[in-house]
């Protein structure tokens, strides 16, 4: 059986590849990483949010091939629901899903005023008043899920697809010193904890290349 392949662009800029990866790796999907170079076009285009249409990162399985984040992740549900990448619960499920659209449709001023960038940090970054809007959202969902279910992830005891969905905004807050109430803070650590994150980050740190553009002093 041909391996599956998952192209993804850079792992310290590339917040939409880390989900897509994260979410093949909490369903223990043995795949290959296909790593697009930075002066791809593509790459750039995810980075800089430049594209209405991004087709990174994209999952190639079993003859199929599918990209778009949301895509990805519920077909990964499909192939292995022993992931519980999707709450059990219905009720719960429609949440989920909730959540995780909203994350992939909006927070825009989030996404242009704090891109990306695990090897940065900026204390006491100033928050454009747009971007705090978003902040506050999330920080609102979180609170929600985590009272809601029990925690320590956003839908219970197992990390899932509202928790990649979510895993580049905890990169985020680690960048630009956003400061959270104990219970958030407390799911950013469970979140950073995770192995698959550990190695996600560790890779990030040793990337060679940069991205002129996010790579501005704040």
């Amino acid at each position: 059986m041909t391996q599956a392949v998952l192209t993804i662009s850079s792992k310290n800029y590339g917040a939409w590849a880390l989900r897509g990866w994260l979410m093949a790796r909490l369903a223990s999907l043995e795949f290959i990483e296909h790593v697009i170079p930075p002066d791809d076009p593509q790459m750039k285009a995810e980075i800089l949010l430049l594209s209405a249409s991004i087709r990174v990162p994209t999952l190639e399985h079993e003859g199929i091939t599918v990209w778009d984040t949301l895509a990805i992740g519920e077909y990964l549900n499909e192939i292995r629901p022993e992931a519980g990448l999707l709450p059990s619960d219905r009720a719960a499920r429609a949440h989920c899903r909730a959540i995780c659209g909203e994350m992939h449709s909006g927070f825009s001023a989030l996404r242009s005023s704090l891109p990306m960038n695990i090897r940065a940090h900026f204390p006491k970054f100033r928050l454009w008043s747009r971007a705090q809007n978003d902040i506050d959202r999330i920080l609102t969902i979180w609170t929600e899920c985590l009272n809601k279910y029990g925690g320590p992830y956003l839908f219970g005891e197992r990390p899932g697809i509202a928790d990649a969905m979510f895993a580049p905004v905890v990169t985020r807050f680690r960048t630009y010193d956003v400061s959270l109430e104990p219970l958030c803070e407390g799911y950013c650590r469970t979140i950073m904890a995770l192995g698959p994150m550990q190695e996600w980050v560790a890779a990030a740190r040793l990337e060679p290349e940069e991205v002129d553009e996010l790579e501005a002093e704040f």
